[in-house]
């Protein structure tokens, strides 16, 4: 499925479209099926939001075309193929999972077109050769955020259960760092695919090493099944997770399961909660402007604001880009790519922004905050 979302700046007047350079066409590529729509439809409705508030770069048009990837991999592969060779785009931006952001950018590297992803990326830091960065906050700080709340809850011994995938991968990993810091002790390390319908005896493992507390490797909906399980074992210790579990299907499918459990995520969750000197609270009441403007609707979820932090990097990034270079060409190519590593201090709905060359991420600790989902509500605890 293709489309295109919008063409900016169509009003923009006789004389901006003659000193128009060309027009901007920029990529995306989301999940608008498959088991990871719930994550990446909102993706969608966040870069309308984007589009709401902001719709031209420096007087110029933007193209976008959206591909579905229907939580394939290969399929995001092919669509970012498509998306480059075909309707020669200038920019990628995606998608809802950690495989097929991997798989994107992998595309963006091999084609010399900028990529900013919305999921994590699964690929060698020490690649110097890189062509985009990840938006969203690392799996590594994330958990060192949510081992922080364990500890402070005195909870020290952690079995972990996660997807059977990159993004298992990167929060097991996360909390082996916390481990190695003195933070925890992690007990286990069970898995399960996102396609599983039941995680029985992964849960018995986990109950007999008696964990006082259980970390969630998963998201949304398949993310809600051990805090099921566990349910109906008796479980009585804490669940943490990380951000991809403010979602609205965990909170819908878990039920009564998941009440409590408590989870490192990006501020725009509970923005109206935040104190008013908290970096990002300004630009996340901006973001849920732009996303009623844009889709008739509030929004509550921790997804949608990453695309709409994606679209604020790529307009910066693009004003200074077009400065030396014109869009559909490699020279623009690289001058994108070259300006997106030095944002500095960009402050979007989710973190204030700062990239460099040699690292796909570029966000710190201000990015993040624990909420606790209590009666089907995130609430922040500072």
């Amino acid at each position: 499925m293709n489309k295109l979302l919008m063409v900016a700046a169509l009003a923009a007047g006789i004389s901006t479209a003659s000193l128009a350079q060309a027009e901007i066409k920029l990529g995306f590529v989301t999940s608008l099926s498959g088991n990871g729509a719930s994550i990446g439809i909102p993706y969608s409705k966040g870069l309308k939001a984007g589009i709401a508030y902001q719709a031209e770069v420096a007087g110029e048009k933007v193209t976008v075309i959206e591909l579905d990837d229907g939580t394939d991999p290969s399929a995001a592969t092919r669509n970012a193929r498509k998306l480059v060779e075909e309707f020669d785009v200038d920019i990628l931006i995606g998608t809802a999972t950690s495989p097929s952001s991997t798989a994107i950018m992998a595309v963006a590297k091999e084609l010399k077109v900028p990529m900013l992803a919305v999921s994590p990326v699964n690929m060698p830091e020490e690649d110097a050769d890189k062509w985009g960065v990840s938006v969203v906050q690392p799996a590594s700080l994330m958990s060192s955020v949510i081992a922080d709340r364990m500890q402070r809850d005195g909870k020290t011994n952690v079995g972990f259960i996660g997807f059977s995938d990159s993004w298992g991968d990167l929060c097991y990993q996360g909390m082996v760092e916390a481990q190695n810091a003195g933070k925890i002790k992690l007990l286990s390390d069970e898995r399960y695919a996102r396609t599983d319908t039941s995680v029985t005896g992964q849960i018995l493992k986990l109950i007999s090493q008696k964990p006082d507390a259980i970390m969630l490797g998963s998201s949304s909906t398949q993310g809600a099944l051990p805090p099921l399980e566990l349910a109906k074992r008796g479980y009585k210790g804490g669940i943490y997770g990380l951000s991809p579990l403010v979602n609205a299907d965990f909170v819908r499918v878990g039920g009564a399961a998941v009440q409590g459990v408590k989870v490192s995520v990006g501020p725009v969750a509970v923005a109206e909660q935040l104190p008013d000197d908290h970096p990002a609270k300004s630009m996340a009441m901006k973001f849920r402007d732009a996303y009623k403007t844009a889709n008739g609707e509030e929004s509550r979820d921790n997804f949608a604001p990453m695309t709409f932090d994606a679209w604020l990097i790529f307009l910066s990034s693009a004003e200074r880009a077009l400065k030396t270079a014109q869009p559909g060409t490699p020279e623009f190519h690289a001058a994108l790519k070259d300006e997106i590593f030095k944002t500095k201090e960009l402050q979007g709905s989710q973190s204030v922004y700062n990239f460099k060359p040699g690292s796909y991420y570029g966000v710190d600790e201000r990015s993040l905050v624990v909420v606790r989902l209590e009666n089907g509500v995130w609430t922040y605890e500072p």
